[in-house]
């Protein structure tokens, strides 16, 4: 269900995605970060969301549990926080370590600032990631645990519903986020699975729940010999990209546009049409 902190929608409202290449330095990260932050504020963005493990991708899986932060406290937290408030947007801060009850295992979180700074939301990554081809492995559940609830916020672009990178294989994750006009979906997409799949998922999400879909990415060979995709992209509800950028940093957005929301929904009004 919504966290608080709602407004009402305005009709047209300005997102962007920052896409990255993370490092295993934090201060490096924070500050790439806060650059493009700027830069889309500047280009008008009103609401925007950083990637999957913006502020840290290690050298090994555990290597995230030292930077791990309690909610609440701590220098990522902070800058997230303090951006937000020197630009008067939604920030969206992809993904950051926080502690859990697992002493071996942290939960993989999304945080959202209003424009005054102030935590409005918080996700936990429900699905975890497990990959095996040939010499390529990964099994994000040997430092993540697992969150439980689905969470959504009230922006002024409309219900904003959350979710991280794997989620994005998962429909009814997204059925139970119900009418949501916009989908968060920040990621560190392989270079696989991302080559593979990652346009059709989005596009998929985006045309079976009739909002648009903004997906913040990872994207580029990173210092710890992986390669994500990229492909940082907003899309409309009838499955358009409206903006993409295939690999390294920089930002991508576009509108959120409430009559275009709406014409879709009633030209073609499958969720009235839901059976099951």
């Amino acid at each position: 269900m919504p966290d608080s902190c709602s407004t009402s929608p305005d009709g047209h409202f300005h997102v962007a995605a920052v896409q990255m290449v993370s490092t295993p330095d934090r201060d490096e990260n924070l500050a790439q970060a806060g650059e493009l932050i700027a830069t889309a504020a500047a280009q008008g963005a009103r609401l925007v969301a950083l990637p999957e493990y913006f502020c840290f991708m290690g050298r090994a899986d555990r290597d995230k549990l030292a930077i791990q932060e309690e909610e609440g406290s701590g220098p990522i937290q902070e800058f997230l926080a303090q951006t937000a408030r020197r630009h008067g947007i939604w920030l969206a801060g992809g993904t950051l370590p926080l502690r859990s009850p697992d002493p071996d295992r942290v939960f993989n979180t999304m945080l959202v600032f209003d424009p005054d700074g102030t935590q409005c939301a918080r996700y936990d990554k429900i699905h975890l990631f497990n990959f095996t081809r040939g010499q390529e492995s990964y099994d994000e559940s040997l430092a993540i645990r697992p969150g439980g609830e689905v969470r959504s916020f009230e922006s002024p672009g409309g219900t904003v519903g959350l979710s991280v990178c794997y989620d994005l294989r998962f429909p009814e994750l997204y059925r139970a986020l119900r009418t949501s006009s916009l989908l968060l979906v920040p990621a560190a997409f392989t270079y696989t699975t991302g080559q593979a799949h990652w346009e059709l998922l989005l596009r998929a999400r985006a045309i079976e729940n009739q909002c648009y879909v903004l997906a913040p990415a990872q994207g580029g060979r990173h210092p710890n010999g992986r390669r994500t995709w990229g492909h940082s992209m907003l899309v409309d509800p009838w499955g358009d990209i409206l903006d993409v950028l295939p690999e390294g940093p920089g930002v991508v957005g576009g509108t959120i546009d409430a009559e275009r929301l709406e014409s879709v929904r009633t030209s073609l009004p499958a969720w009235r049409h839901r059976v099951l």
